[in-house]
């Protein structure tokens, strides 16, 4: 049985953060800003340490600057083997070709992928399980672009080349295929806007409250229903 000690964790973790300043410019810089972003992100975050130690979502970011930076340069095997540790140490995938903004937070992480020509803007958030998918064999666009300020809940799966306006929210365990205009919230397989138009705040965490569009749909059936058998009684009263 493989034990691994505190303070082997500790080094390795020392190791990537200098293996990552020496590759990533402005990483310093960068670094306060990202544990910033784990406290405004996330209620449970109680200190610096903490955030350092036991946050894989951010370690999977701090690794991908890293494979990101070697792509760039064509080195497209280190990259990828710099991205292949980063999964096996966290449970999150990034391909290094994927482009990630400022202010990124993926919360718990566990099997989160994120394909190769994903764009992620700025103060977007991701919670575990969450897939943005390509959806053809051609050398092309063909994964997500999602907008500042997004939000994806979760379990959801986005899928396509497809643009996910600036301020959305795409619910837990939605599939989304089709473009998502900004400020709308989105539920369902597939995918249906149920909030157009409503920005919600910057950090938003109640991605679990959401509108339930089937149980809208059904109401308004119901109501239909009566309205018509109050005209059936009506009639029936006229005849009599």
């Amino acid at each position: 049985m493989l034990v691994v000690s505190n303070e082997t964790i500790l080094g390795i973790l020392i190791v990537i953060v200098a293996v990552i300043s020496i590759f990533y410019k402005g990483f310093w810089k960068r670094l306060t800003e990202d544990i910033q972003t784990v406290f405004e992100k996330d209620p449970a975050a109680k200190n610096v340490v903490e955030v350092l130690l036991c946050y894989p979502g951010l370690h999977a970011l701090w690794l991908h600057h890293i494979a990101h930076s070697l792509y760039e340069e064509r080195l497209i095997v280190l990259a990828r083997l710099v991205s292949h540790i980063s999964r096996f140490l966290t449970g999150i995938e990034i391909h290094p070709g994927a482009k990630i903004g400022r202010r990124f937070f993926i919360d718990h992480g566990a099997g989160v992928v994120i394909g190769e020509t994903s764009e992620i803007g700025d103060d977007v958030l991701l919670y575990q399980g969450v897939v943005l998918g390509g959806t053809t064999h051609e050398k092309k666009k063909r994964h997500p672009t999602l907008q500042n300020n997004v939000i994806v809940g979760a379990g959801a799966v986005v899928l396509g080349a497809i643009i996910v306006g600036e301020g959305a929210k795409i619910g837990a365990g939605s599939v989304v295929v089709s473009d998502v205009p900004q400020n709308t919230t989105v539920v369902g397989v597939p995918g249906k806007a149920v909030e157009p138009g409503k920005p919600h705040p910057k950090v938003d965490l109640e991605h679990g409250r959401l509108p339930d569009p089937v149980a809208a749909e059904m109401g308004s059936v119901r109501e239909a229903l009566r309205k018509l058998e109050e005209r059936i009684e009506k009639l029936e009263k006229e005849k009599e």
